[in-house]
């Protein structure tokens, strides 16, 4: 008896910051509502946990849980049009991450994207929205589930290619519109890449094309300094991101 109560107290420390790491762990909730496959890349900041091994095929209407532990950060982007082989070796024609189903790098413009910086504490702060800075590739939206605080729901519902100018769009063999440039992909000018003389908020204004994706998308950055509308916080949340939230 003595010895399995020292064995007992032995495994309690494990058992109990088990419980601890399954409380305290943000579970991302991924969901294809796209009509057609798409491959997800994942990519973390500051060293942290590689979620999801980095990419993954999610076919319509399928879910899956990612777990993150306290102060995660990184970015969810779909990839679309994929064909990769059984080493996992391959190319997108949205979103590719380096030709490879499991991404070690962001995904190439133009992408929708949602970013998130997951706080540490108690009660302490995410941080969390849905970028078209780098462009548009398919529609997003990001729901809290749980949590307290302002929580609000960010996203992009609307379909931006179908809006897209000519000049910033993105056509695939048959001519159809799989993307949408930012203007900073298209024109590489300071203007709209807010570098140079507009590297600061009152230098970088808004562009007829920022303008068009924040009209179309207006809880969903638009260009690099377009913070004020766009970022969202929420405390102990667990987070629903859809793609193609309106099919």
């Amino acid at each position: 008896m003595a010895a399995m109560l020292r064995i007992y107290l032995l495994l309690l420390p494990l058992f109990l910051s088990g419980i601890v790491t399954n409380v305290l762990a943000t579970v991302f909730i991924l969901q294809n509502s796209c009509s057609y496959t798409i491959w997800p890349g994942t990519i973390s900041g500051n060293g942290a946990a590689l979620l999801g091994d980095g990419g993954f095929a999610l076919s319509p209407g399928a879910t899956i849980q990612l777990p993150a532990p306290p102060g995660w950060s990184g970015r969810f982007w779909a990839r679309t049009g994929c064909n990769f082989d059984d080493a996992g070796n391959g190319h997108c024609t949205t979103g590719d991450c380096g030709g490879t189903l499991k991404c070690n790098g962001g995904g190439a413009p133009p992408v929708s994207l949602v970013e998130f910086t997951l706080g540490s504490g108690d009660a302490a702060k995410d941080f969390y929205d849905v970028s078209l800075v780098d462009g548009y590739n398919v529609g997003l939206g990001v729901r809290p589930s749980g949590g307290s605080g302002d929580c609000q729901y960010a996203g992009c519902l609307a379909d931006v290619n179908g809006n897209c100018p000519k000049e910033l769009q993105v056509v695939d063999g048959g001519g159809a519109v799989v993307a949408c440039k930012s203007a900073c992909a298209a024109f590489n000018t300071p203007e709209f890449c807010c570098t140079g003389d507009h590297a600061t908020p009152s230098t970088c204004a808004p562009t007829q094309y920022s303008r068009m994706f924040k009209s179309a998308c207006p809880t969903a950055y638009s260009y690099a300094y377009d913070d004020l509308s766009s970022t969202c916080t929420c405390s102990g949340s667990d987070y629903f991101i859809t793609f193609c939230p309106i099919n």
